[in-house]
């Protein structure tokens, strides 16, 4: 399988699961890669946000202590820029500062921008994987380079029974080839 095929059999991985719910911007219409990948899940799977990646995070933690596994999209790393304190300051931070409570289960999902076959700018094209591993202490931040890395990413960021939230950072030229 190609990276395309092993990300889609990752995200219906991901989508067979009762308990996830995709959200973000273009989930639930046409708009960008990502788009294509939840087209054929039920629209109760899907939540249709405005641009607002910070209360989108915020709406990603709260439903995760309600028992939900949001799968949180960002179609690209530099628009979780937005959502950074929400991620790094309470996300991550929760099994810190609540240590005996809920620990929410938050799949965050980002892309580095493709540069073919247009270069759509510095800021659609950043790759934030390592700024988030220096910065995060609970959320486990997998930089998905390589076709044979995605699927225990997935399976491990949905299976995971240690409570641990995950980013999965793809790269957008690679679903193109």
């Amino acid at each position: 399988m190609n990276y395309l095929q092993e990300v889609q059999k990752g995200m219906d991985l991901l989508a067979e699961s009762p308990y996830t719910i995709f959200m973000g911007q273009a989930v639930g219409c046409k708009g960008h890669a990502i788009s294509r990948q939840v087209e054929n899940y039920l629209m109760e799977k899907r939540l249709e946000l405005p641009v607002a990646e910070e209360m989108q995070t915020g709406m990603a933690l709260g439903m995760a202590l309600e028992g939900y596994i949001p799968v949180s999209v960002y179609p690209r790393c530099n628009f979780a820029i937005l959502a950074c304190s929400q991620i790094v300051n309470h996300i991550d931070k929760w099994p810190l500062m609540v240590p005996n409570s809920t620990r929410p289960k938050v799949i965050m999902k980002m892309v580095v921008g493709s540069v073919h076959p247009l270069d759509p700018g510095h800021q659609h094209k950043a790759n934030y994987a390592d700024a988030f591993k220096s910065m995060c202490e609970t959320i486990e931040v997998f930089d998905l380079t390589q076709t044979e890395d995605i699927m225990p990413a997935y399976d491990k960021a949905l299976n995971r029974n240690d409570g641990r939230s995950t980013i999965l950072v793809e790269y957008g030229d690679k679903y193109n080839g």
